[in-house]
């Protein structure tokens, strides 16, 4: 496993890093959540990502159960708030309230006493940027946060809160958690370029795009039983992929894949990370051997001519 700076911070982080959206709490039970932490450590993964409305907790509250037991300095674990967690008027969005109460049901939850990243997990526009760095802000300076991110915010949204960090005096952005894959590169145009000039790092999430580029999914055949797509519960997102043309395209890159003997997860993987602005790509898994696929791709250094055949394929 390779590691990365995360932004302009001294944090490294393992290219690969372990989500718990869609498996904790909910598609996976304690005992194979356990074993996926158990194994993501032993192949070099560091770094743990979850947020407070996974499950309504229930993923923060099944982390809690696992990780207590590894040395707090050997791993990197980031939460997130913004999201609806009650029914109140304010219990969502980036308000001080908000902020302060849902960090620390987190931290309960997760039996820790600080986390490495916490993010915003989208833009409030109900509250004034500068109440929620301050916040965050007053976190980091009681030890409780480490380092401050957002998630999914615009181009002009990130330069706000650097200007407001700047101009306040209060601890900056290092990272971005944005949707990025081959089949979703809205983040090129501008949130990188800006990202870049102000030294915050992209975590991407969905690198594979909610698992269409993992190829488990053809044109022409049915859905397998069990998958994420069979699932009416959890296919809203990945129809937009599930089309022909992505389907074709699936299965050209496959094609790319086995000539340089890896499987079309690992080369999307590495798609990913050839850009050195990305710190880590989010990987969810239900099995070890998810887990374990998706971690080969660490180091895998794609040939320019490969790149620029991808490039054509995608276009």
């Amino acid at each position: 496993m390779k590691y990365r700076r995360l932004g302009r911070s001294g944090l490294k982080v393992s290219e690969i890093s372990l989500g718990s959206w869609m498996t904790y709490g909910h598609t996976v039970g304690q005992d194979t959540g356990a074993k996926l932490v158990d194994r993501a450590f032993e192949l070099g993964i560091n770094f743990i990502d979850t947020a407070n409305v996974y499950y309504q907790g229930a993923a923060e509250s099944m982390l809690g159960e696992v990780l207590p037991k590894y040395p707090r300095e050997s791993y990197v674990l980031a939460t997130k708030a913004f999201w609806p967690m009650g029914e109140g008027p304010n219990d969502r969005g980036l308000s001080r309230k908000h902020v302060y109460e849902q960090l620390h049901a987190s931290l309960k939850r997760l039996k820790q006493d600080y986390v490495d990243i916490f993010y915003c997990h989208r833009y409030d526009p109900e509250t004034p940027v500068e109440e929620t760095l301050r916040t965050i802000d007053d976190f980091v300076r009681q030890g409780k946060v480490l380092y401050v991110g957002v998630s999914e915010w615009t181009a002009a949204q990130i330069q706000e809160a650097i200007h407001v960090a700047d101009k306040y005096l209060l601890d900056r952005i290092v990272v971005n958690q944005p949707e990025y894959s081959m089949f979703c590169r809205r983040i090129e145009a501008d949130v990188l370029p800006v990202s870049e000039k102000n030294g915050i790092s992209q975590v991407v999430f969905s690198p594979l795009a909610q698992g269409v580029l993992t190829g488990k999914y053809r044109l022409g055949q049915p859905l397998p039983q069990g998958s994420r797509a069979a699932d009416p519960k959890t296919n809203m997102w990945i129809n937009n992929y599930l089309t022909e043309n992505h389907l074709r395209k699936v299965d050209q890159l496959d094609a790319v894949a086995k000539e340089l003997g890896l499987s079309l997860s690992s080369l999307a993987l590495a798609w990913i990370l050839r850009h050195p602005s990305v710190a880590s790509a989010l990987v969810g898994a239900t099995k070890v051997s998810q887990l374990e696929e998706n971690a080969k791709a660490s180091g895998v250094e794609l040939p320019q001519e490969i790149v620029d055949r991808i490039e054509s394929i995608l276009a």
